[in-house]
């Protein structure tokens, strides 16, 4: 007999499940406790990362009913999410999203509903890459000085040099300077 599963997940341990819950039971599905995957952990993370979601996969069979209140519980990457479903809809589970009507995302309305957005996120990643190059463009030509600070100015990178011809050691020249290793070695081994 099909059995409902819900997947309710949040990022941080100050966060609570119980609002997915009552979105859920609100929603007119019965779950029992047992069927309900409830993980703390960023929705960046690969869904194959983590366990919870693993536990379930080993746990769903052909006709089972997967619930979950928004996508984004599945993850933030349109194309983990999208293979996830696919994997599912492959089992015979039917994945139902809240947030967009309760609409089975293994049917083919939910299918092409699924392209439409994994679209439009990666439209909007696209926009996000093309704004920063091109901020990161104007910076550079208006002279502003890209990524980290220099850890050590030009005085100090001509003094490790000479520590260096002098036959100090890189770890002695980083404790000097208070710097890493790499640091002393990125001076050292600039031909600039």
């Amino acid at each position: 007999m099909p059995c409902t599963f819900a997947y309710v997940r949040v990022s941080t341990t100050g966060q609570t499940t119980e609002n997915q819950l009552q979105e859920i039971e609100a929603a007119g599905f019965k779950v029992e406790p047992r069927r309900i995957i409830t993980e703390t952990i960023s929705g960046s993370t690969a869904i194959a990362q983590r366990r919870g979601f693993s536990r379930l996969m080993d746990k769903l069979e052909g006709g089972d009913i997967l619930i979950v209140t928004k996508l984004d519980r599945l993850g933030r990457d349109a194309i983990d999410v999208s293979a996830t479903v696919k994997a599912l809809a492959e089992m015979g589970v039917r994945v139902y999203c809240l947030a967009l009507g309760g609409a089975d995302l293994t049917s083919p309305a939910g299918t092409m509903t699924m392209q439409v957005l994994n679209a439009v996120a990666q439209f909007e990643r696209d926009l996000l890459i093309e704004r920063t190059q091109s901020g990161l463009k104007r910076a550079k030509s208006e002279g502003k000085a890209l990524g980290r600070p220099a850890t050590l100015n030009d005085k100090q990178k001509q003094e490790v040099r000479d520590d260096l011809a002098k036959g100090m050691s890189v770890s002695e020249i980083a404790r000097k300077f208070a710097t890493s290793r790499q640091t002393i070695m990125r001076v050292r081994d600039d031909r600039s």
